[in-house]
């Protein structure tokens, strides 16, 4: 069984979320992608977000015609922070030793892996798999060597992919929002349709 993971505050999610993951599960014959909303992503630490029930809520409607996607809500239900780790080590404990996992990041996130909770703990515990998009940044690999063996470096650059380049972002979406543009194209409609029934991100 391969399930991919992945996390992020989806604030909101948007279509290039869904290409992403679904790209990565095609070239990597992944036959379940578990999308995992972020209660207190640590990156994000002071930066207000929509609450935990809309974002939930806007990520089972965008996958609510896709067989391949489902919702999780544990990173949501959890108390604490939400380590990637963590979150990886409990679906290890649910799915048993025979499920490869494969955790879904951008090539903005593998340049701040370093910085990670137990990077190194993280690499060894699931196949991270990083997928191309618009402005990718350049990773400085020299920068892994203080926290990262050799092979699991070797490891990380296994696991770019060539993906779909799609340069949208949930920050752009927000700013449009609250400057009273249209989001439309850039999120599923049905999460379109509930961001304006909610009047989520508009300027107060």
């Amino acid at each position: 069984m391969r399930v991919g993971l992945y996390g992020g505050s989806f604030d909101p999610i948007h279509n290039g979320h869904l290409i992403i993951a679904r790209a990565v599960a095609e070239r990597l014959s992944i036959t379940r992608v578990i999308l995992l909303p972020s209660a207190h992503p640590p990156h994000k630490a002071g930066e207000r977000l929509a609450g935990p029930a809309h974002r939930a809520q806007m990520v089972t409607l965008a996958i609510a015609d896709e067989p391949l996607f489902e919702l999780s809500d544990y990173d949501l239900t959890r108390p604490g922070p939400s380590y990637t780790i963590d979150t990886v080590k409990h679906f290890r404990d649910l799915l048993g030793t025979s499920a490869d996992l494969y955790w879904i990041i951008g090539a903005d996130s593998l340049a701040e892996l370093t910085t990670w909770r137990r990077a190194g703990d993280l690499v060894d515990a699931c196949r991270i798999v990083t997928a191309g998009r618009a402005g990718r940044a350049q990773i400085p690999w020299d920068r892994f060597t203080a926290v990262l063996n050799d092979g699991q470096i070797a490891k990380l650059k296994s696991g770019m992919l060539d993906t779909p380049l799609i340069d949208i972002a949930s920050t752009e979406i927000r700013d449009r929002a609250a400057r009273g543009h249209s989001v439309r194209y850039l999120v599923p409609d049905k999460v379109l349709a509930y961001i304006e029934q909610h009047g989520l991100y508009h300027a107060t």
